[in-house]
């Protein structure tokens, strides 16, 4: 018996087609669109917060609600979230995260703990 895992879906392929996805499915259209679109990323944050705060019993009245699977799920969906809103901004999002990411990796690893150059 073998062990075969499923390959990867392409992030940036799935972005595109989700994104295609709901711009066809779009209730709200122009700048009002993209603006909701971006304000979708506020939902999910708070979506995490719910989970932290299940998956510790931080509210006494509802006790432990969430697991810290749910608050890797609710994590994955503001990335998702985030990632679609920057495609809706721009169709080269995959180059300008890119380019970010880079630019964030090089000033991260640059400095040193406390951040003094190295």
């Amino acid at each position: 018996m073998s062990d075969h895992t499923p390959p990867e879906p392409d992030l940036w392929a799935t972005i595109e087609t989700l994104s295609e996805w709901l711009d066809h499915h779009r209730p709200v259209e122009g700048r009002e669109g993209l603006l909701l679109r971006i304000l979708k990323l506020s939902e999910e944050v708070g979506e995490v917060s719910e989970a932290v705060i299940g998956a510790t019993g931080q509210n006494p009245r509802k006790g432990v609600t969430h697991t810290w699977d749910d608050v890797q799920a609710e994590l994955c969906d503001v990335v998702i979230t985030a990632l679609m809103a920057l495609r809706t901004l721009t169709p080269g999002a995959r180059e300008v995260f890119a380019a970010h990411l880079e630019r964030v990796r090089e000033r991260s690893l640059a400095s040193g703990p406390q951040g003094e150059p190295v």
